[in-house]
């Protein structure tokens, strides 16, 4: 039987990570995004630049359990995470002035979860 669920090392511990502080601080978010991360990468959640402005408000904090894709404009603000992020997205994120935090950085500042919206 060959062997499924997720193969890149570095998915792995972020995945173990974010279950450990789901446990750790008894609350779902983060067991709900490593769920999620653990889905086939044909069956990630994958989101665009447009949809993000358009369901987002200024200053948000956003997670996106999969890929950020750059088309379309953001014109606010986001604090943003993510497992992965096209070229082009990262470009217009940084034009609109977002900041970008890696997943692990987040869990670490934001360990409860708080205000923390999932897109996707």
């Amino acid at each position: 039987m060959k062997p499924t669920g997720a193969t890149n090392p570095i998915l792995k511990g972020l995945i173990e990570d974010l279950k450990n502080k789901s446990i750790e601080q008894k609350v779902n978010i983060w067991n709900k995004i490593a769920s999620d991360l653990q889905r086939p990468t044909r069956k990630r959640r994958i989101v665009n630049l447009s949809k993000l402005n358009r369901y987002t408000k200024e200053n948000e904090t956003i997670i996106v359990p999969g890929k950020v894709l750059g088309s379309g404009i953001l014109d606010h603000k986001l604090i943003i995470s993510a497992y992965q992020f096209s070229e082009s997205a990262k470009e217009k994120l940084a034009k609109a002035g977002a900041k970008i935090i890696p997943l692990n950085d987040l869990i670490k500042e934001s360990p409860k979860g708080k205000r923390i919206k999932i897109i996707g």
